[in-house]
């Protein structure tokens, strides 16, 4: 069951006005949430970077953010989402049909969209660990506004896919900024390094909770720029991202990541994240 413009529809029922500037334009913005056990994870950090977002792209919101709650409640209530419940759910707002012009028009209503559907937690990847393709970052310059604009991050995906890897690794001029779909850490020396959350980057829910994370236990980080050729060097690396988590990246290039398998320190925030999850869900 999804929501659409206001209605509860199926999937099988769903149409797109051809006018829809999210169809025509990727101008739109969304979120992806977790859920785990049939409660949502972060879900005040992901309502308020959509309604981020929409300030950056100029889109007026027309739900507060107690409606956009109730919202997400009801997808998860219709979509029968139990405490048993692993899932994601997926929101989307459009600026709205109008006639196909490139500046912005007056007087359009946006267009919301949400789904829930179930998914299982990537348990197994993040014991193994994955690999990693450099390839540089063909995105454009606002990467921290969460858009629909997303054909760079697509293409990047299939590059690396392409070239064997799992996932890439993107840089602009041999400054590291981060993954497809992930934010990228590195680590040397037991210190961790990441991008800034600047315009090159977006600014991660579980960024930010790993970085909360890792501070709390001791760990030094940086959020600084750092090299291609730097990366290589490090002891360990690893993306964070809604769906991936704290994933391990064992293998960049062909090369092995420190000695090729999942490090110590990735265990232990993976540690640290799993707390925090069973935390959020007992509350």
């Amino acid at each position: 069951m999804l929501y659409v413009d206001g209605k509860w529809v199926e999937a099988d029922q769903l149409s797109v006005h051809p006018e829809d500037r999210g169809y025509n334009f990727g101008d739109g913005i969304y979120e992806v949430v977790r859920i785990y056990k049939g409660k949502m994870y972060q879900w005040e950090g992901h309502l308020t970077r959509l309604l981020r977002s929409a300030r950056e792209i100029k889109l007026d919101m027309p739900w507060t953010a107690e409606e956009l709650s109730r919202i997400a409640d009801e997808l998860m209530a219709r979509n029968n989402i139990t405490s048993e419940d692993d899932a994601t759910l997926y929101l989307q707002v459009t600026r709205g049909v109008a006639p196909r012009v490139h500046d912005i028009p007056s007087g359009i209503r946006p267009v919301i969209m949400g789904f829930v559907r179930r998914k299982e937690r990537p348990l197994a990847d993040m014991k193994k660990g994955m690999t990693a393709k450099v390839i540089e970052d063909i995105r454009w310059l606002r990467c921290d506004i969460k858009t629909l604009n997303l054909l760079g991050a697509v293409l990047v995906k299939q590059y690396a896919k392409e070239a064997g890897a799992q996932e890439s690794i993107l840089h602009r001029n041999g400054t590291v900024t981060e993954c497809s779909a992930a934010n990228l850490f590195m680590v040397k020396d037991n210190e961790l390094y990441t991008h800034p959350a600047n315009h090159l980057i977006l600014n991660g829910i579980t960024r930010l909770d790993v970085i909360e994370l890792a501070k709390a236990n001791g760990f030094t980080v940086h959020e600084e720029p750092f090299t291609v050729d730097f990366m290589m060097q490090a002891d360990e690396v690893f993306g964070t991202g809604t769906t991936v988590e704290v994933m391990p990246i064992i293998s960049i290039d062909g090369q092995p990541v420190g000695g090729g398998s999942v490090g110590p320190v990735v265990q232990k925030l993976q540690q640290l994240f799993e707390e925090r999850i069973t935390r959020s869900v007992t509350v």
